[in-house]
């Protein structure tokens, strides 16, 4: 038609550009999720923190046992000598850290702390997946050592020996989860020891690559949506964030706000109210908004009920 253009090139392009900067966006949410973009939770990295002393620490829990394993086996199977038992470890070790992640993502999801307590049978595939690609791993790299060597690497029945293995790995597995948990609690008591009069009285909320940096005693509560939390703010403006209202809890939970509800986040400075509904469930009155306080949290309860509000410090 005339007056119009139509270049394939350039839509094409366009579209090209577009995608990729969706790609971007979504490992860049990925990335803040699992805490290894360096501003996790938008606060002070502790997840990335988290994760990364738990590896440090892993690497060098399983690295001991392999070394012990390769002494014991050099001398007690029969012409083995120090080079097998080596490959045989070496490869577990490897593959043990290649699949670190798997048991990290599932504490994201599922921390022990987490409710409603269903949702910490995420960790019986997560702990099922660990131990296959474990598995799988450290055959795979024993072959290629062994062909390198000019040696055959052979595996009598890959699935009895899995069930041997995932006994091992399950035990691993459960050893991370509470490792992170343990090291959690160790940077918390840190934060509160070593600066008890500095938790800043900010938060940043961050979508995609967009940040909004809001005063806490300005956040009425947090909502879970999905993949995402809905933070309503006192202005009734309301932020999207890509990340488990579980973790948010964690890291806001010191600093003055209380899980009332599975689906709820409440800033107990903001509390103008509590209304029976009967049953021991409750109403929580904030300004304009209410927000339900379930009986099942009765230490949320507990706390909203004491005289003294939490002062930001």
């Amino acid at each position: 038609m005339p007056g119009t253009s139509s270049d394939p090139h350039s839509v094409t392009a366009a579209a090209g550009a577009k995608a990729e900067g969706a790609a971007a966006r979504w490992m860049s949410d990925v990335r803040r999720w699992l805490g290894m973009s360096g501003d996790s939770m938008g606060a002070d990295g502790t997840e990335r923190r988290i994760f990364l002393y738990g590896l440090a620490a892993a690497a060098a829990l399983v690295a001991t046992i392999n070394a012990m394993n390769v002494i014991s086996e050099s001398r007690d199977v029969a012409g083995a000598g120090l080079l097998a038992p080596t490959i045989w470890e070496g490869s577990s070790w490897l593959t043990v850290m290649a699949f670190f992640w798997i048991p990290w993502a599932a504490y994201r999801l599922a921390p022990p702390s987490v409710r409603p307590r269903g949702r910490l049978l995420v960790h019986v595939p997560a702990a099922l997946l660990f131990a296959l690609g474990h598995v799988s791993g450290f055959i795979g790299l024993r072959k290629m050592a062994y062909a390198m060597l000019g040696w055959r690497y052979r595996v009598d029945g890959f699935w009895s020996n899995f069930g041997y293995e995932l006994r091992k790995d399950v035990i691993g597995y459960t050893l991370f989860i509470i490792g992170f948990s343990f090291i959690a609690h160790l940077l918390r008591q840190q934060r509160s020891v070593a600066a008890p009069a500095a938790p800043s009285p900010t938060f940043d909320i961050r979508d995609g690559a967009r940040l909004n940096r809001i005063r806490l005693e300005d956040m009425l509560a947090i909502t879970s949506a999905g993949n995402y939390v809905e933070f309503l703010l006192r202005d009734g403006r309301r932020l999207m964030m890509r990340t488990p209202l579980s973790a948010l809890e964690e890291s806001l939970g010191p600093r003055g706000f209380v899980r009332t509800h599975r689906s709820w986040l409440v800033n107990t400075t903001r509390v103008t109210g509590l209304k029976p509904e009967g049953s021991g469930d409750y109403t929580v009155e904030m300004d304009d908004l209410t927000v339900p306080l379930s009986r099942r949290f009765p230490k949320a309860l507990a706390r909203l009920k004491a005289p003294a509000p939490i002062e930001y410090r």
